[in-house]
């Protein structure tokens, strides 16, 4: 075997291992796989089948932590960026389908909305985000459609009729009425416009968190046992088409470079 056929061998090998985050191998995640059958299909639908089930039957919600295992997360039955990635990454690499993580920051005005007001100073102002990417026919793939759930984004179209971009609600977008969030086996984006740093990519989101925390001590037991639950109420407020009306007009909607245009304008 030369040199360049081991390498991707090892390359290839990678994207499909399992980590304390990534296990796919506990008996919650092979049986969900074995019961639907994903496995008989084509490379393409595996992808399509794993993505919309963490796009839709995994709701939109706020986990404990973002370095749960894949099978927490199954088992809450809800999650974020991160912890949907998580689990997305476990039914991928499940299917045999190589995938790896890649972490970055949002600006908090995403969240706004979703986090309450008496709170929202609380937040950081970069949050941590990430996204999965996932090999399909010789490239790699952006996934990051399926964070919200199909409920809450419909509830944020009904609500903003007339808007395209918004930076709000979760939702960071600059075509809210037709997101490209759809597994077509192309990139899919629905927090894109909210992101302000780039970590690059990882292997496996446990070597990420090993150097990237956020919420410690105070702030984070605050969190875990009282603010996330908050947060958690109005998501489904939001899904059942009752979604808040944010402080600040035009410029709370839109991601910060639009907002300071705003601003300059009104000033």
């Amino acid at each position: 075997m030369n040199e360049k056929v081991e390498n991707l061998i090892l390359d290839t090998l990678k994207f499909l291992s399992t980590s304390d985050m990534i296990d796919y191998d506990s008996a919650p995640i092979q049986r969900l796989i074995a019961e639907r059958g994903w496995k008989t299909l084509a490379p393409a639908d595996r992808i399509g089948k794993a993505y919309d089930f963490v796009r839709n039957e995994i709701l939109f919600g706020y986990n404990a932590d973002d370095t749960l295992p894949a099978s927490r997360v199954l088992a809450d039955g809800y999650g974020q960026c991160n912890t949907k990635g998580t689990l997305l990454m476990a039914l991928l690499r499940a299917l045999d389908v190589p995938c790896r993580f890649h972490g970055f920051t949002i600006d908090k005005r995403l969240q706004r909305g979703v986090v309450p007001e008496l709170v929202y100073p609380l937040a950081p102002r970069n949050i941590i985000h990430s996204w999965v990417e996932v090999y399909h026919e010789g490239r790699w793939l952006d996934l990051e459609g399926f964070i919200l759930d199909q409920r809450v984004l419909v509830a944020l179209q009904k609500k903003f009729p007339n808007r395209n971009s918004l930076c709000a609600y979760g939702a960071g977008t600059e075509n809210l009425q037709e997101p490209s969030v759809e597994w077509c086996g192309a990139n899919t984006y629905i927090q894109k416009t909210g992101i302000n740093h780039d970590y690059g990519v990882y292997d496996d989101p446990d070597h990420f968190y090993a150097g990237h925390r956020q919420l410690s001590g105070v702030r984070g037991l605050l969190y875990r046992y009282i603010i996330r639950h908050w947060m958690n109420h109005r998501v489904r407020r939001m899904r059942d088409g009752h979604v808040p009306t944010i402080p600040g007009g035009e410029s709370s909607l839109v991601p910060k470079a639009l907002a300071q245009k705003v601003n300059d304008a009104i000033f």
